[in-house]
């Protein structure tokens, strides 16, 4: 039975040491290439031709969300795991929207991420337990999340999580690798959008979602 070929891209050598040899220590499953940088793996994904690219999202000097886009843009048929430090209430949902197949924790055991692994390369959605009991209690509340997502882009959901997280202007754009204009602009945009009074009304939205998805 030939192996699954899994393409790693994450820009800490050492976990990303300890992941390929997790994955090649499984009898159907081997790493092909690993990558460290946005460049390095939109150059070199086509090329090696994985089953599956397992991706983290926090990627130095580059926004590992943009870099999903487009290698999807390129290879709609690619399966792409994310595996990320991020909160899976806050960032999951971003990934799932920009065409991931699953989205798993790096605290997670190992036993964890090898079924998130082979889920995704039967082509089926994985989130974790929490995430799904998560999404099912939005539903049935009606919660305001799909409102939301439908008025808001991408990246604007991406500042108004940043937002509701605690993080200042500044260190988000430092998190999406923007401008601090760039962050006020989407800010900016976020208050007409939502009918907000002010700068500060924002904060208060977005604090007030974050804290609703985590109860």
């Amino acid at each position: 039975m030939s192996k699954k070929r899994i393409f790693i891209v994450d820009d800490h050598p050492l976990y990303r040491e300890g992941l390929r040899r997790f994955i090649d220590s499984q009898p159907n499953l081997t790493c092909c290439f690993e990558a460290d940088s946005y460049k390095a793996a939109f150059d070199n994904v086509r090329q090696s031709a994985p089953d599956l690219v397992i991706l983290d999202l926090r990627l130095q000097r580059s926004d590992g969300m943009e870099l999903m886009k487009n290698l999807l843009t390129e290879m709609p048929q690619l399966r792409i795991l994310v595996l990320s430090q991020g909160d899976e209430t806050v960032h999951a949902e971003l990934a799932l929207r920009a065409g991931a197949l699953g989205y798993i924790m790096k605290e997670e055991a190992t036993d964890e991420l090898l079924q998130a692994i082979t889920t995704v390369l039967r082509g089926e959605l994985y989130v974790s337990k929490r995430l799904s009991a998560l999404v099912l209690k939005r539903f049935f509340r009606g919660d305001t999340s799909s409102t939301l997502a439908e008025k808001l882009s991408d990246r604007e959901l991406q500042v108004f999580q940043f937002l509701g997280s605690g993080l200042s202007t500044q260190e988000i754009a430092q998190q999406l690798h923007l401008s601090v204009k760039t962050v006020e602009t989407h800010r900016e945009n976020i208050k007409h959008k939502l009918e907000l009074r002010d700068a500060a009304g924002v904060v208060q939205a977005a604090r007030e979602w974050v804290s609703g998805t985590e109860r």
